[in-house]
C-alpha cells in the first residue's frame, strides 16, 4: 500500500514541476519578445489615437505626392498618408530603390512631436505588391486602387 502512495506522490510531484516550468518558460518567452513585436498603424489611427513618444510601431500608407524633401547627407522628410490623415515622417538613412511618391511603404520607429521618426523605412517590392495591412488601411479609407490584372 506504501509503493502505491510513494508513485502517486511522484507522480503529482512530477506535474507540478512540469507545470512551473512551463508556466516559467512561457514567462521567459514573453519577456524577451517584448521589444520585438511591433503594431501596425495606419495615419488615421495615429490622428484619432498617437501613441505613446516611447512606443515603437510600425505605419504604412502611401507616400504622398510632392512630399519628399531630401536634407543634408542622407536625412530625408515626406509624409505618408492614407487618405484620411497624413502624417509626417523622418528619415535618415538610404532609402529603397522603390521608394516614390503615390508607392506603398511601411516603416519603424516612433512618434515625437507628431513627427514619425523612423529607424527602417521598406517600400513594395515589385508592381503587384503591398503589404496586407497597408491594402487594409487603404481600404478603410476608400482610396485603396486594385492593381490591374494582365492577361
Amino acid at each position: 500500500m506504501a509503493l502505491k502512495s510513494l508513485k502517486k506522490q511522484r507522480r503529482i510531484q512530477v506535474i507540478a514541476l512540469a507545470t512551473v516550468a512551463l508556466v516559467l518558460s512561457t514567462a521567459l518567452i514573453g519577456y524577451g519578445m517584448r521589444d520585438g513585436i511591433n503594431f501596425f498603424r495606419s495615419p488615421s489611427q495615429i490622428a484619432e489615437e498617437p501613441p505613446a513618444p516611447n512606443e515603437v510601431f510600425r505605419i504604412g500608407g502611401l507616400v504622398a505626392e510632392g512630399s519628399i524633401v531630401r536634407g543634408q547627407g542622407s536625412s530625408v522628410t515626406f509624409s505618408v498618408t492614407d487618405g484620411g490623415a497624413t502624417v509626417p515622417v523622418v528619415y535618415t538613412g538610404v532609402l529603397p530603390d522603390l521608394f516614390s511618391e503615390n508607392e506603398g511603404m511601411v516603416g519603424t520607429g516612433r512618434l515625437v512631436n507628431g513627427v514619425f521618426e523612423a529607424t527602417e523605412i521598406l517600400a513594395k517590392h515589385d508592381e503587384e505588391y503591398m503589404p496586407a495591412e497597408v491594402v487594409d488601411a487603404l481600404k478603410e479609407q476608400g482610396v485603396y486602387k486594385e492593381p490591374d490584372a494582365e492577361s
